[in-house]
């Protein structure tokens, strides 16, 4: 099995936007691709330890490049790709829920930022031990055909219920409308 360090080489040599980038900089400066990169990580780790802001940065870290992603799988015609970034989604949108209610408390452990960083980077390895998958298949998925059934009921009802509310409060309007029109 290859070193950590070889498959980070092997993934230097890929072609996509980092690589060609890191291509230009090595270009320019002279300094190798692999130190660029090494270094570049090395720095987020740190400003995601101590650095101001730490929490955009988790956050776009863990957005921009989903987002990408899920727009190219949606414009392509493979449907696993879809797949990929619809679970991806499923279980972010969880942990940013679960984040809101306690995050209050998590932001002040030291490595909070890295931790979620690190955990967002591995929902969208692209490996088959991949963490929105794990997540998906071991936890929300049998959650979620469990309460199915009861949750479409909920859904449903308050679907109806809130049809109902918006048509009362259109005919309000409309005849609020009508009687002020009269008067004048």
């Amino acid at each position: 099995m290859p070193s950590l360090r070889q498959r980070f080489e092997k993934f230097l040599d890929e072609k996509n936007f980092f690589t060609n980038m890191l291509d230009k900089i090595e270009q320019k400066t002279g300094v190798r691709k692999y130190h660029l990169a090494a270094g570049s990580i090395t720095t987020l780790g740190i400003y995601l330890v101590f650095g101001y802001g730490a929490s955009l940065l988790c956050n776009l870290i863990g957005f921009v490049y989903p987002a990408y992603s899920s727009i190219k799988a949606i414009e392509s015609t493979d449907k696993e790709d879809d797949t990929k970034w619809l679970t991806y989604w499923v279980v972010y949108g969880i942990f940013s829920v679960a984040e809101f209610f306690s995050d209050i408390f998590l932001y002040w452990f030291p490595f909070y930022y890295a931790g979620k960083c690190l955990f967002l980077l591995w929902c969208m390895a692209p490996v088959v031990w991949n963490g929105s998958q794990l997540i998906y298949n071991r936890v929300v998925r049998p959650l979620f055909l469990k309460h199915q059934n009861r949750v479409d009921s909920v859904v449903n009802d308050l679907s109806s219920k809130a049809l109902n509310a918006a048509e009362c409060v259109t005919r309000e309007a409309v005849k609020l409308h009508l009687e002020k029109n009269k008067e004048n």
